[in-house]
């Protein structure tokens, strides 16, 4: 995924979704990564590919469907970790502190998670994007307490902007039967 932008769009009906995702792949050259129902009953369209195209898909998206989008991003470098903590977790390798972030949109977790781990030093270990969570999402990344620290307030205040900060937390030293029933 290096060098390409991904961008998604998230819709409170799945009728909406659907149309918006044919809208998308019709409006430029773009790479459908994931596109499906989400809690409670909204539909995300996950794309793949140049940033103008991108761009383009997602402004033609908004355009036409902006009344029944809730929310949506365009990234231009994704950071690597994104990809293997939204599809099943990133192994943890040498935890430490643990920071959780929740949002109110898919988009918004993943562009909280983008900042995140461009922010500091830190692993992102998943982004659970609101299956089983009333349309709400979260994160959960590890690294030494001060780069998690950072991480996540960056994160938070980027996604605060927008208003779709839930909550977050840092949690110095977790115990290791919290990492075992959490991951």
């Amino acid at each position: 995924m290096k060098n390409k932008a991904i961008g998604m769009v998230e819709y409170q009906t799945v009728s909406t979704g659907i149309t918006a995702a044919d809208l998308m792949i019709k409006t430029a050259s773009v790479e459908v990564l994931q596109s499906s129902v989400i809690c409670p009953g909204k539909y995300i369209t996950l794309i793949a590919g140049e940033l103008s195209a991108i761009r383009a898909a997602i402004d033609a998206a908004k355009v036409r469907f902006g009344e029944k989008l809730t929310d949506s991003f365009v990234l231009g470098n994704p950071h690597e970790d994104i990809f293997p903590a939204i599809y099943g977790g990133a192994p943890v390798e040498n935890a430490r502190a643990l920071g959780i972030l929740e949002t109110f949109s898919t988009p918004a977790i993943i562009v909280a998670a983008d900042t995140a781990a461009k922010t500091s030093d830190v692993s992102l270990l998943e982004l659970r994007i609101a299956r089983g969570m009333g349309g709400k999402s979260y994160l959960l990344l590890t690294g030494d307490v001060a780069a998690v620290t950072a991480a996540i307030e960056t994160a938070g205040a980027r996604i605060a902007r927008d208003g779709m900060l839930v909550d977050s937390s840092v949690i110095p030293n977790p115990d290791k039967s919290l990492w075992a029933s959490i991951l």
